[in-house]
């Protein structure tokens, strides 16, 4: 699936949620006359039918126990848990979901204003939406999500779901039949919460919009001649042993051989363990690590007719992100085998200090560079990505420097440039379209040059790229080529692939059409 279907995809996802919940808003705040009496018989029936009852004591002991402050600790808890098991994207997006779902019913609370049915005389507060509907559909939303990625057993992982999603029905009903909130409160809750966790998985990359890799697949779906897999794992990045473990069982109930397993160290990022794999024969070769990993294995695989595996374990994990594999490292391995293999460009680039090498997502001079090198390893450890958000934010006044672009030889155009990204994707993470029109197969490379004038001028900027806005200027400037050379007037920090490279006034580029296999999603 290519990038751009994936995105109509999502944002057809979300359209779905956000639409029947605008209107329900609109219809609540001007009080829409049908609605509201609906709403009130709806609340005056239900109360009658239990008052004075069992259930009447039932609902009022559920209504107790899924506050959603109790609902919220209990997550928060999940996402420490998450963190302190190596997981630190997992639980970050899980608290994010947390807050932010707290933080938008709260809001829309004070602004919808709506006052609590007639029949609740012992509850304040205000009634649209439901905070137990939203916060009880987030963490439902966030466990059946879990639940597809981690369980491979198909009716227990149905059976789960089934479970999650009648506590999440009978809490929202629970809030009508204690007097608490209408039925549409109740609505906009539980759509105030999926929509949340939809949102905040694409953001955070920690659900694939691609089909559920986990189903049971027979042995003749295997790639025929595909019998020996090495692993070059950065230990660093992934709990070796735990890792390890959970590889060979994948791999022995696929009919693989038992792979090799290999592990970079601080001087050998992966290239002569890529080197030996092909020498030992190995039929695929899986980089499991960060960016870099993935980088140096790449450069060293492309032109031997290897394809190459991804297991994304680092903080941003690009390429993973624009071929769809899955962040996710059970799926990934499901991916590495049962997914196809796709040629893929491949970009080799040098420099002054810097050693002809190659690179597969991005390389940049200037900002990007200092944000990458200024992003704090445990700040990346706990949060995940939005530490590089964290590190712009104190990049914001970041020079400009006069640099010369020559695309395919031609005469250089002068800029004074913040930052030159060379793209051979399109995506950053959360999915940003910093390259629009990038493709990773189409045998060109996309350069862009942003040069904001003042600090705020970066508002004006990210809406451009954002709204994928095809107006370009001294201030956004895009080029396309199959080689590109950008010289500084000053030593200027480099990155390839979110690794610095040491400043340096010059760098050379030029893209290798089709040159790298990747295992992709089928």
């Amino acid at each position: 699936m290519t990038d751009s279907s994936a995105e109509r995809r999502a944002a057809t996802i979300a359209a779905l949620i956000a639409a029947p919940l605008l209107l329900l808003t609109f219809l609540v705040a001007i009080r829409f006359e049908p609605l509201m009496t609906l709403d009130q018989d709806a609340v005056t029936s239900a109360t009658r039918a239990v008052d004075g009852t069992g259930w009447g004591h039932f609902f009022s002991v559920v209504a107790e126990l899924s506050r959603p402050r109790y609902v919220g600790v209990v997550m928060l808890a999940f996402a420490l848990v998450l963190v302190l098991r190596r997981q630190p994207l997992t639980g970050a997006w899980l608290a994010a979901v947390v807050l932010i779902t707290l933080t938008a019913w709260s809001t829309m609370k004070h602004l919808v204003n709506r006052p609590r049915p007639a029949v609740s005389t012992q509850i304040d507060g205000l009634s649209f939406p439901s905070g137990h509907a939203s916060q009880i559909a987030a963490a439902a939303g966030v466990l059946i999500i879990l639940t597809m990625q981690r369980v491979t057993r198909p009716r227990l992982r149905l059976l789960l779901i089934i479970g999650w999603l009648a506590i999440a029905v009978l809490v929202g009903v629970d809030r009508v039949f204690v007097g608490a909130h209408h039925p549409s409160d109740v609505v906009a809750g539980w759509l105030v919460g999926g929509l949340l966790v939809f949102v905040t998985s694409a953001v955070f990359g920690t659900v694939s919009t691609d089909r559920d890799t986990t189903v049971d697949r027979p042995l003749s779906s295997m790639p025929e001649g595909r019998k020996r897999l090495a692993v070059i794992l950065n230990p660093i990045k992934i709990d070796a042993d735990r890792f390890k473990v959970r590889v060979n069982a994948a791999v022995q109930a696929a009919g693989w051989d038992e792979p090799l397993w290999f592990e970079t160290t601080v001087d050998d990022a992966g290239a002569s363990m890529a080197r030996a794999a092909v020498a030992a024969g190995a039929d695929m070769v899986v980089a499991a690590g960060g960016d870099g990993t993935v980088r140096v294995v790449c450069g060293e695989m492309a032109g031997t007719g290897v394809p190459v595996g991804v297991i994304p374990a680092g903080t941003g994990n690009l390429l993973a992100r624009n071929l769809a594999v899955p962040l996710v490292h059970d799926l990934a391995v499901e991916t590495v085998l049962y997914g196809q293999d796709r040629a893929i460009d491949i970009v080799r680039i040098e420099g002054d200090e810097l050693a002809p090498t190659r690179f597969v997502v991005m390389a940049g001079l200037g900002l990007d560079a200092a944000i990458m090198d200024g992003a704090q390893e445990a700040l990346k450890a706990r949060i995940g990505w939005p530490a590089y958000v964290v590190a712009a934010a104190r990049q914001l006044r970041y020079p400009a420097v006069r640099v010369d672009i020559s695309v395919d030889g031609a005469t250089p155009v002068r800029r004074r440039a913040r930052t030159v990204v060379i793209g051979n994707v399109g995506s950053l993470q959360a999915g940003i379209p910093l390259l629009p029109d990038a493709l990773i197969d189409d045998g060109v490379l996309d350069v862009v040059v942003i040069a904001p004038r003042r600090s705020f001028g970066w508002v004006g900027l990210a809406i451009r790229v954002l709204t994928r806005h095809r107006r370009t200027d001294d201030r956004l400037d895009r080029f396309t080529g199959k080689s590109v050379v950008i010289t500084a007037a000053t030593s200027t920090p480099r990155q390839l692939d979110g690794d610095t490279v040491g400043a340096g006034t010059e760098i050379r580029a030029e893209i290798e059409p089709g040159r790298l296999l990747v295992r992709v999603p089928r």
